[in-house]
């Protein structure tokens, strides 16, 4: 368990909230800078306008052709989970808006590359689509937009990805990212994940096929429930770790509240259920830490057609036997990752002991010939924790080749795309693609500049951070009065989320009295601590083995959680950092 200082945010007094609403929990909205006001509008209502995304209009006037001349629609998806819900979303979407001749891809990371190349326009089965509508990908995909239009097709791109300099010469391109940053309604679109784009292109979709129904203007015809989509829309958000601002909030809890009522889709049914998760009582931790990786899985070492499939199953044997196949190849995807990270761990320490700390880069770049392309990310992400700094983690993008494939991961205040753009500029043709956001992006470039690659990342890395922005720290929810810790705060808590990026889950820090410590699975500690004026309680240390052994009085960050074990619910402090007292 890596030791870091405990911050605690400052106390934020607002007067207002719901009579109903728990203290506790008012507490932690306050401090997070939601207000009595904006939670009272934290309905789907209160959504903004779809007419407010960038380029929607020009891609339903082309849907709502295709749609009316029954002309082939071929939907091409990412191999992440993000990529995997947009797509099933897309087709059910389009299905219940009219649409027949539905069919979709996702490219083979090996043979076709990321999004839609030439590769795998080349390879679409004749008769051609008429239109292509892309999800999750297609903002960089100049040479794959040319490609499809040679081949007399349309394109409309879907993407939430920043764009370059300039942009593919699609037919139509909604990016919330290219909305006018003037207009307070589409700013509000910009943290919309590849999920969250295509639903807002179905909610304009509707509209537009419906005018009288949506307008208010009399019955008309019925028109398509797509809210019933939004479980699948609130997996793909948090799954994507996009910023939970108040739309994707309102996404999410709308998403959740289905599942929870038992109208999730039987491909979420079924994750949830190998997964060991109660629908009943799933948060979107669960979605982030259960299903997402289940879905990563499958592009991550075989085919994201798996997991695309189980989404879009109504048939819960076929959609069980789905997420059975996702969850074995998770489990191979967790072996893999954890060779793969203990390798990196053991670079690291070999460099520090040579080395020492002060040497270590800014930005760190990690290489290794036999590492596996698709759970490179997963490195980084776990390195980035461990070091408190941007990391790159690059494998060979197909054996035997040279080109190499990275997957980046930052930490606040470093914009990973924007730093990638500033190493291209630097060295003109040093990286063959790359495309992302601030906090996670990917990059192609040949073996033979790794090395200079390496030096002008950790060069950009130097100049845009500073010592303070590496210092490593968490913040705390202040401290939990003797009488707080208690069910009725736990329960407030896990559902008063979605809690996420940008909207972080509570915690708080206590100085405690050590009663009791054991191991438990060879790594964890189990604990029973005693708050000062209150009884004691059990608590878990995950991966914490280096703690022991723990003096008489400890500090602790954690979460106050409930164990549900043999049908009852208890009382347990998940343990972030333990500290002497």
């Amino acid at each position: 368990m890596n030791r870091v200082e405990i911050r605690r945010r400052p106390r934020v007094e607002v007067d207002g909230w719901p009579a109903d609403l728990h203290p506790l929990l008012a507490r932690v909205y306050a401090a997070r800078g939601l207000t009595p006001t904006e939670l009272a509008s934290s309905r789907l209502a209160d959504l903004g306008a779809p007419s407010r995304l960038h380029g929607v209009e020009a891609a339903c006037t082309l849907l709502r052709e295709a749609i009316a001349q029954d002309q082939p629609v071929c939907v091409v998806g990412d191999f992440d989970a993000d990529g995997a819900t947009a797509t099933a979303l897309a087709v059910r979407g389009l299905r219940l808006l009219g649409a027949r001749r539905l069919s979709w891809r996702v490219p083979n990371r090996a043979r076709e590359g990321y999004g839609l190349s030439p590769a795998l326009v080349e390879s679409l089965d004749a008769p051609a689509p008429a239109l292509i509508l892309t999800v999750d990908n297609g903002i960089a995909a100049h040479a794959g937009v040319a490609a499809a239009r040679a081949r007399g097709m349309r394109v409309i791109v879907t993407d939430h990805h920043l764009p370059g300099p300039t942009l593919p010469a699609a037919d139509a391109i909604v990016n919330p990212q290219l909305g006018d940053p003037a207009d307070p309604d589409a700013v509000r679109l910009r943290q919309l994940a590849g999920v969250g784009v295509v639903f807002y292109l179905l909610l304009a979709l509707r509209a537009l096929l419906h005018p009288r129904a949506a307008a208010g203007q009399g019955e008309g015809r019925a028109r398509p429930e797509l809210a019933g989509l939004l479980d699948l829309v609130a997996l793909g958000t948090v799954a994507d770790l996009v910023v939970l601002d108040r739309t994707n909030r309102i996404l999410v809890d709308a998403g959740l509240q289905r599942i929870r009522s038992g109208r999730a889709s039987a491909g979420i049914r079924a994750l949830l259920q190998v997964a060991g998760r109660d629908p009943a009582r799933v948060t979107a931790a669960d979605l982030g830490y259960a299903l997402g990786p289940r879905i990563n899985a499958a592009g991550r070492l075989e085919d994201m057609g798996i997991g695309i499939q189980c989404l879009l199953s109504d048939d819960p044997r076929q959609a069980q036997a789905w997420a059975l196949e996702l969850s074995q190849i998770n489990a191979q995807r967790q072996a893999l990752q954890a060779d793969m990270v203990a390798q990196a761990e053991g670079m690291v320490a070999d460099f520090l002991a040579r080395h020492g700390e002060d040497a270590l880069p800014h930005g760190v770049v990690l290489h290794e010939a036999d590492w596996h392309p698709g759970v490179v990310g997963l490195v980084a992400t776990r390195l980035k924790e461990r070091l408190h700094r941007p990391v790159v983690a690059c494998a060979p993008a197909a054996a035997g080749g040279s080109e190499l494939r990275g997957s980046a991961r930052s930490i606040a205040g470093f914009h990973l795309r924007d730093a990638l753009a500033e190493v291209d500029a630097r060295c003109p043709g040093l990286i063959t693609r790359f495309g992302g956001h601030a906090m996670a992006a990917g990059l192609t470039l040949e073996q033979a500049g790794l090395a200079r690659f390496a030096a002008e990342f950790d060069a950009v890395a130097r100049a845009r951070l500073d010592a303070q922005a590496l210092e490593r720290f968490a913040w705390s929810d202040g401290e939990l009065e003797h009488d707080q810790f208690n069910h009725a705060a736990a329960q407030a808590l896990r559902y008063g989320g979605p809690w996420g990026q940008g909207f972080a889950e509570p915690q708080f820090d206590n100085e405690f009295a050590v009663e009791s410590v054991r191991v438990v699975g060879g790594r964890h500690l189990k604990l029973r601590l005693r708050p000062d004026g209150g009884e004691a309680l059990d608590a878990i240390a995950f991966d914490a083995l280096d703690c022991e052994p723990l003096p008489p009085r400890v500090r602790v960050l954690f979460q106050l959680d409930l164990n549900e074990w043999n049908g009852r619910e208890s009382l347990q402090l998940l343990v972030r950092q333990i500290q002497a007292a």
